[in-house]
């Protein structure tokens, strides 16, 4: 599929009233697998991400065959629908602190109008970049970006651990046809 007419977008969605929601390794891997599901299915290329215990940042690029908000869309309410089903399941006392009442929804797992930067810059690129890496770092959560398991920062350091680091690329390493399509895209910087 063609990623010729978005540029890379800097996306940030954040758990309601930045609830540490995600702190279990159990919700961070319910988005690493909906974003491995966006991936393999050929919707976006994630060029870098992090998911920490209240968000997710990520730079993403929608295929041509896509609006980017739809993608969103469906991003926020499927991983919704899966953390809900779990909490129902196994928490019932965090389920009731995501209780909102609202006309159209009793529960609410996501912030509503997610962030999404349109990065059409390398600088505004390498920003972004740096600022996800990072941000477990300044968060508390590690010292150095690239142990942080769930991001992208070792991936692009060069340390690829996967005992340390978790990858959504496919077949969970750097792949062959992931570093083609991204050659291959105009807009990258590097």
């Amino acid at each position: 599929m063609p990623f010729n007419s978005y540029f890379p977008d800097f996306f940030t969605a954040a758990i309601l009233e930045w609830k540490l929601l995600l702190k279990p390794d159990k919700f961070k891997d319910i988005l690493i697998e909906s974003l491995r599901f966006l991936l393999n299915d050929n919707r976006v290329i994630i060029y870098a991400f992090v998911i920490t215990n209240n968000h997710i940042h990520l730079i993403w690029q929608v295929s041509d065959a896509y609006k980017p908000t739809d993608v969103q869309h469906s991003f926020m309410k499927y991983t919704a629908r899966v953390i809900l089903e779990e909490l129902r399941n196994n928490h019932q006392k965090v389920l009731a602190l995501f209780e909102v009442n609202a006309k159209d929804r009793r529960y609410q797992i996501w912030e509503r109008n997610p962030l999404s930067i349109s990065l059409f810059s390398k600088n505004l690129f390498l920003q972004k970049l740096d600022y996800i890496h990072y941000n477990p770092v300044r968060a508390g959560l590690c010292t150095l970006p690239e142990t942080y398991k769930y991001s992208s920062a070792a991936f692009f350091l060069m340390v690829i651990n996967p005992g340390n680091s978790y990858h959504i690329m496919k077949d969970n390493a750097v792949g062959k046809e992931h570093q083609q399509r991204r050659k291959r895209q105009p807009f990258l910087f590097v």
